[in-house]
This record gives C-alpha cells, structure tokens and sequence, in this order.
C-alpha cells in the first residue's frame, strides 16, 4: 500500500485561513462591507428591545443619538439629530428597526470618510502650495494664504530642477493660473489649487 501524501504547506495554511466574511444583502445594498455592519449592529445591540415580529429587536428612539457615538458617527448637531428622527421613526412610535438604522450608519460613516478624505487633501494644497512659496514645514497653514506664488518662486524651483524657462513662459504659467490678473499679483492658495485639479493633482 503506498504511503499517504503529506499536503503541502500551502495547501495547509489555506485550509486554515480564515475567510473573510460576505456582506449581508443588507450590507451590499447600503454599500458597507461586513465588518462595518458587525460595527453597526454590536451598537444596536447595546441598546435594542425585544419586539415581536423583529428579529433583531428595536431600538428606543432616544437611545439613537448614544448608538450612533457609540460607533463614532454622532450627529453633528441638534437638527440633524431630529432629521434622523424623523427618518427612523416617522409615525412617532418610539423605536427605530434595525434596517433602518443600518441605512442612517451608512450614511453617516460615507459623510465622516467623505470629511476625513477633504481634510487630508487640503493638508495636501497646503503643503504642496507652501513648497512653491518657499515655507518652512514649521509655518501655519493659514499663512500660506497671505502669499502668492510668484515669477521669482517659479524661477527657483525651475533653477531647483536644473530647467531653462525662459520668462514669458513662466508669466504665462501665472497669467493663466490667476485667470489674467496680472503677474504683479501671483497665484494665490485658491487659484494653485484649481490649477492642480485642473491638472488632474487632485480631485
């Protein structure tokens, strides 16, 4: 009788890996993968009822503003606290089904990715902008909006990078980049930034 085969390491370490778990339908069609909606209904737990003919139980209308911190997705403010209200529980029963209250986390996790994402690319104007006007990495972000982004600026980062512009070329790069204003009044944060989105830099 021929001896058995060992399987191969690979093939061991795949039998042991642990699969990633599949969204729910209710996941896919809120665009949440399942890790967030384990999130999402560890929270509803900590505060659901039981009530008959929901499986996962409700959650009191006053204990939404707590699951929603508890996930870290509070409301912004007092309004938009009673527009998930009213959202939840329009017939004003007390509760909110667990459906429902996926569909508000979603929403509130796309906002807080969406914020998290805009911040980070201004960091990235900021520090892209003061590049051209010469800043130290120790100087605010707000005083990058105190200068401009001149002739003399683009000479040197040309000389920098060992490129011969000739001037009317670089007077066209500002009159183009602040929309005709003039050379005298260089390029200010705003107009850089709609230069590089132009330019496909940043979204």
């Amino acid at each position: 009788m021929p001896p058995k085969r060992k399987a191969s390491a690979s093939a061991a370490a795949s039998s042991t890996t642990t699969k990633a778990p599949r969204p729910s339908k209710l996941a896919r069609e809120n665009n949440i993968t399942a890790q967030e909606e384990g999130e999402i209904r560890e929270a509803f737990g900590l505060f659901a009822e039981p009530m008959d003919g929901e499986k996962d139980g409700v959650l009191p209308i006053n204990d939404l503003r707590r699951a929603l911190i508890a996930l870290g997705i509070p409301p912004a403010s007092r309004s938009e606290l009673a527009e998930f209200v009213s959202i939840l529980d329009p017939d004003d029963e007390g509760f909110a089904v667990y459906s429902s209250f996926v569909a508000i986390c979603a929403l509130q996790m796309r906002t807080r990715a969406d914020r998290t994402s805009s911040a980070e690319q201004a960091q990235e104007v900021d520090e892209a902008f003061k590049l051209f006007v010469g800043h130290g990495q120790s100087q605010s972000a707000s005083s990058s909006h105190n200068n401009v982004i001149t002739m003399a600026h683009l000479r040197r980062i040309a000389a920098t990078l060992k490129e011969d512009v000739a001037d009317d070329v670089l007077r066209d790069m500002v009159l183009e980049a602040n929309g005709g204003a003039g050379v005298t009044q260089g390029v200010d944060r705003d107009a850089f930034e709609n230069v590089m989105r132009r330019a496909g830099v940043w979204r």
